[in-house]
């Protein structure tokens, strides 16, 4: 049977991570190695100057005082005899799109699996309520995980997935969207006279390109987004390759 790594960015305990273990059961050896408590918009962020803490809590399953990258390299460096098969990150509790991934703890954690060579999911449930039903979204990757598991991904690449509470049924392969959001700053003042600033974000729902995540979700499809860990572009590297001989050359005036 295949080995399963789990983890998330809203803590062991949370209903996301619990339904995803509940949905693909049977389909292998399953390892929770997820963060004590929620670390939300921690992206790839690590620890250092402090202790990770470990503890096993029960079958398999460990609690990680740190965050979801640490958790990836505590279980790919410790906790683990052999690499995973598979890696999924989730359920999170809220979508995941456009700008958003790059302050994702729940990408964050797929991203450092991938880093490792391993094929990686981060999954999302993409609403803004209170009362979350995260049944079709374990359902799904019940049905996604055998298949990146009999094909495989390419190296260095894992899957950007969002879930609509309300899913169509019908399926989008997506590419990142451009920022559609505008950053909220609401100000206000400590008892003790300090500032302070409460950040969220506004959406806009016009200027969605319709090959995106953000358009898959607004139809009411699911998004997948292949994302990339090598971040170069490549097209620059031929356009900028002029800029060394004169750098050079200005720094040895």
């Amino acid at each position: 049977m295949p080995n399963i790594l789990i983890t998330n960015d809203d803590g062991i305990h949370a209903a996301g991570l619990r339904a995803l273990v509940e949905g693909l059961k049977g389909l292998g050896t399953i390892t929770v190695v997820a963060p004590s408590r929620e670390r939300s918009a921690a992206a790839q962020s690590l620890t250092l100057r402090q202790p990770i803490y470990c503890d096993q809590i029960a079958e398999r399953e460990y609690s990680i005082e740190g965050t979801p990258a640490d958790a990836m390299i505590v279980a790919f460096h410790t906790l683990l005899t052999e690499k995973p098969d598979l890696v999924i990150s989730g359920i999170n509790r809220g979508g995941n799109m456009g700008e958003n991934i790059y302050y994702s703890g729940t990408v964050g954690a797929a991203m450092e699996a991938a880093i490792n060579r391993a094929p990686a999911i981060a999954v999302s449930v993409a609403y803004r309520g209170r009362e979350f039903d995260f049944e079709p979204a374990a359902y799904f990757t019940r049905c996604l995980a055998p298949l990146v598991l009999r094909e495989g991904l390419p190296a260095g690449v894992m899957l950007n997935v969002n879930v609509p509470q309300d899913w169509n049924g019908a399926v989008r392969i997506t590419r990142q969207s451009s920022k559609i959001t505008r950053n909220v700053l609401q100000p206000g003042t400590d008892p003790r006279g300090r500032r302070y600033f409460w950040l969220s974000e506004q959406q806009f729902t016009e200027g969605i390109e319709p090959d995106t995540d953000h358009a898959a979700i607004r139809d009411g499809a699911i998004s997948i987004t292949p994302l990339e860990v090598d971040h170069t572009h490549s097209p620059s590297l031929e356009h900028l390759s002029h800029w060394a001989k004169s750098l050079a050359e200005a720094a040895r005036r």
